[in-house]
């Protein structure tokens, strides 16, 4: 068979081993019952009535609606209760409905006629929004690149513990087994990542009537995906060479140990300084916390239309040059028995391997 055959057939055994993983089925079920969680569980519990200033009199349709009505002298008065924070929206005395962000939705729905809406700072993001989407996005991240990337850590270390690698190695090239499990391992990832993200994008519009919260999130989720496929094949093969430095699964926590703190890192690097924009500018094209500090940037409305290609292609060009960092430990470290390979000794042996093919290909 060829090379492309191979590391299909590779690839799609691994897919096969995961679909039946018990730990696999659980995290997809959670992360699916998080995204309806975050996005249509507060709309079905948030129904506080919305607090109004109205300008003149009242219509009595808001009162119908259980809106809490705060009459006020001018529409002066009303601009200023809501710059302050003190009411959701206010109507003035031509029937506009003002906000600062976003319109109050039981407030538009009580009028006869749509009304004028004017928000008074539309490109501000809600405080609690402005907490929750970088901690999201970027746990999201971590979780699922931790997950997949132990997984393939471990599936490597199960081959050698057994000595099934040695049949495998007979049969295809170490550098196709290593394709196939990295193809694997990124599909099976995307496609947990691609279902949240519609479980998501149906909630909110379910949830978000006015669909701001859709409008400002949805190109964040767009970007988010390509820069999650990038920067998990990138960190996948580096899993790889973890699981083929050790010869037992109870090592596999000592060495990957740097693994996890590469990965921990940009995680708590994006919450804390979400709302530092000189540092979020700097973490957007690092290529370990770009798939989740560029679409926080996105969504905060601070990137500019070419930073995420920027970005994008960085982390593509740092996760060309990570693969073969990382088949190299791979391919040096996959067949030795002896106890734990240093990064050091497997990737001296690589070379030396290479240069005993290359003899035996000129002789």
């Amino acid at each position: 068979m060829n090379t492309f055959e191979a590391v299909r057939i590779v690839a799609a055994r691994e897919v096969r081993v995961k679909l039946r993983d018990k730990a696999f089925l659980f995290s997809t079920v959670f992360f699916l019952l998080f995204a309806v969680g975050a996005t249509v569980v507060p709309a079905m519990f948030g129904d506080d009535a919305s607090q109004v200033a109205v300008s003149g009199t009242a219509p009595a349709a808001l009162g119908a609606a259980g809106l809490d009505v705060r009459a006020v002298a001018d529409d002066a008065a009303a601009r200023s209760l809501v710059r302050d924070g003190e009411v959701d929206g206010a109507l003035l005395a031509d029937g506009t409905v003002i906000a600062m962000t976003d319109a109050p939705g039981d407030l538009v729905n009580a009028l006869s006629t749509r009304p004028t809406v004017e928000l008074l700072d539309p490109s501000a993001v809600d405080d609690t929004l402005a907490i929750l989407v970088p901690m999201v996005f970027a746990m999201i991240f971590f979780f699922v690149s931790l997950t997949f990337g132990l997984q393939i850590a471990q599936s490597v270390t199960e081959e050698k513990q057994t000595r099934v690698v040695e049949i495998l190695v007979a049969s295809v090239p170490v550098r196709v087994l290593l394709a196939g499990k990295v193809l694997a391992g990124a599909a099976l990832a995307m496609g947990q990542i691609a279902l949240i993200a519609v479980v998501a994008l149906a909630g909110m519009r379910f949830s978000d009537s006015g669909g701001g919260l859709l409008t400002l999130l949805g190109p964040a989720i767009g970007w988010f995906l390509p820069f999650f496929l990038v920067g998990f094949v990138m960190l996948a093969a580096l899993w790889a060479a973890v699981g083929a430095l050790v010869n037992r699964q109870e090592d596999i926590n000592g060495a990957s140990m740097p693994m996890q703190i590469l990965v921990l890192l940009p995680f708590f690097g994006v919450v804390m300084f979400s709302s530092d924009p000189v540092v979020m500018k700097v973490l957007s094209y690092i290529p370990f916390s770009a798939p989740a500090a560029m679409p926080v940037r996105l969504f905060q409305g601070d990137a500019a239309g070419w930073e995420p290609a920027l970005a994008l292609l960085i982390l593509a060009a740092s996760a060309v040059a990570v693969l073969f960092a990382g088949a190299r430990i791979y391919e040096g470290s996959l067949l030795r028995s002896n106890g734990r390979t240093s990064i050091a000794a497997a990737w001296r042996d690589r070379e030396a391997r290479r240069l005993v093919e290359l003899d035996a290909e000129s002789a």
